[in-house]
């Protein structure tokens, strides 16, 4: 088991470290990443999310729609709570409190969760990690993306009331690459259809760069931001690794939900903070030192709670 373990985390660290050493090093601006942002963002993650949900099949898409649902309430209410308490308790602003409750409710599913089921599950592990990649970028990630909208400053000379700005940075998000991505995977597996071996085989090479390079990106923002563990760390990092995985322990036991759903879903919610909050951060001129901190904080506890969550769901 210490050995499954190791080799789904360290392959994790060893590329966040790659971009942390090439940020201090300069051997790459870890600045202006706007270019390798668009890159991971509009291009790889989308592919990626697109392959992984359009190629299951539709009974086993079906099959996992409590899948679906259970993280998306372990994910939605995290969220919530985590942005009003930065708004109403620390003042932050919408932008720093959506990018924050984004990096603390969205585990990373799409760099540590495929290697993680991988070993844990084995090859069947790939529908459950499409089905909660797609859950976070349908659910809490537009709804990040609207709160960015609305706070970003060119959009404030644009004419229209609330409701107006409202519905632009709505349809704004919707269409961004990665929400589409995995909504047009979903709807084409739920009809039956796969897409043909040449468009897979093209959408999965440039897929491929996704999680190696979003967590090098990830090392290299954070190489330009101090780490500072403050209480508000602490907090989000208990948030992220042991209040959501109890949270959906909580929701198994109340509803009936088959035993392999249920170790999937908490094995899921166990996972560190991801970096979508960075990246839709950087996107939009938010550098999030709080975010970062999180993220660093989470995936170093997750060696801890990750082996718990583990050793507990499958012990065998």
């Amino acid at each position: 088991m210490p050995h499954v373990i190791l080799m789904a985390l360290a392959p994790i660290f060893f590329v966040m470290a790659l971009g942390y050493v090439a940020g201090r090093m300069r051997t790459i601006d870890n600045h202006h990443v706007g270019e390798l942002n668009a890159l991971v963002m509009d291009f790889a993650l989308p592919a990626s999310l697109f392959v992984a949900t359009a190629s299951t099949q539709r009974s086993e898409m079906i099959a996992q729609g409590p899948l679906f649902t259970i993280l998306g309430v372990a994910m939605l209410l995290p969220y919530l709570l985590w942005y009003l308490w930065q708004r109403r308790f620390s003042k932050a602003s919408t932008a720093e409190a959506a990018v924050q409750a984004l990096t603390v409710a969205l585990p990373n599913y799409a760099a540590a969760g495929l290697p993680i089921a991988a070993a844990i599950i084995g090859p069947t592990g790939t529908v459950p990690v499409a089905i909660a990649i797609a859950a976070g970028s349908i659910l809490p990630s537009p709804l990040t993306l609207v709160l960015l909208e609305l706070s970003d400053r060119k959009g404030t000379t644009e004419a229209g009331g609330r409701a107006k700005r409202i519905a632009r940075a709505l349809l704004r998000s919707l269409t961004k690459p990665i929400v589409l991505a995995p909504v047009l995977g979903t709807l084409l597996s739920l009809s039956g259809l796969n897409p043909d071996a040449v468009a897979r085989a093209s959408l999965v090479l440039i897929g491929q760069a996704a999680g190696g390079v979003a967590l090098f990106l990830t090392g290299l923002i954070l190489s330009a931001q101090p780490f500072r563990l403050d209480w508000n760390v602490v907090g989000a990092t208990l948030m992220s690794n042991l209040l959501q995985p109890l949270l959906v322990v909580a929701i198994v036991c109340a509803f009936p939900v088959p035993s392999d759903v249920a170790k999937v879903a908490i094995l899921m919610a166990a996972l560190p903070s991801g970096f979508f909050g960075i990246l839709f951060g950087v996107k939009y001129g938010v550098a999030s030192i709080e975010a970062g901190s999180i993220v660093i904080a989470s995936t170093v506890s997750s060696i801890v709670t990750l082996a718990i969550a583990i050793a507990m769901l499958y012990p065998q």
